[in-house]
């Protein structure tokens, strides 16, 4: 169990701190269990109720520095993601996201840059479903490695970059720096 001001990452609400533990009075809560009121670090205005026993949702806390500058690290080694059925992709996209496992993260990610990378070569755009998965996994991924190291979000593509011996581009994806080498 947590306590209050843990910082523990709820689902797709990212990093959240914990501003207490008790039964809540809401409409559609049960008056019989115990809920974690979170608050989004990077949506102040919201409040989160979190069942203490739920056992589908993922509630787990936040990395330590060491452990986001060491996956930071094992950036290059891990590998992408390849489905290469269309119907399942965003299946799969969909299940590594609700993981909040920052290596499947990690792989979404350089999958879809990839695919973006290799359309774009082939004349296509991007596809939306890809668009919306990259940018879901980016905003969860940057923003616990940026709130263990730190750092403001908006970098975190850049510093990621720099620490792996890579470079960012104009759109701030990561890109191989082939003059580094």
């Amino acid at each position: 169990m947590f306590e209050i001001d843990n910082h523990v990452i709820y689902g797709n609400h990212g990093v959240c701190k914990v501003e207490k533990i008790g039964p809540v009075v809401l409409p559609m809560a049960d008056k019989n269990k115990i809920y974690y009121t979170l608050r989004p670090v990077y949506k102040q205005e919201s409040v989160v109720y979190a069942p203490v026993e739920n056992p589908k949702a993922v509630l787990r806390p936040v990395m330590s520095k060491t452990e986001a500058e060491q996956l930071i690290c094992e950036i290059p080694q891990i590998d992408a993601v390849w489905i290469s059925n269309e119907k399942d992709r965003e299946v799969q996209y969909r299940a590594a996201l609700k993981t909040c496992d920052c290596r499947e993260l990690i792989r979404i990610i350089k999958a879809i840059s990839q695919r973006k990378v290799d359309r774009i070569k082939d004349g296509k755009k991007v596809t939306v479903v890809d668009e919306r998965y990259f940018k879901q996994a980016e905003e969860q991924l940057y923003g616990e490695l940026a709130f263990v190291l730190a750092k403001d979000k908006k970098e975190m593509s850049g510093y990621i970059a720099s620490s792996i011996g890579y470079r960012t581009d104009d759109s701030g994806e990561i890109k191989e720096d082939t003059n580094a080498k």
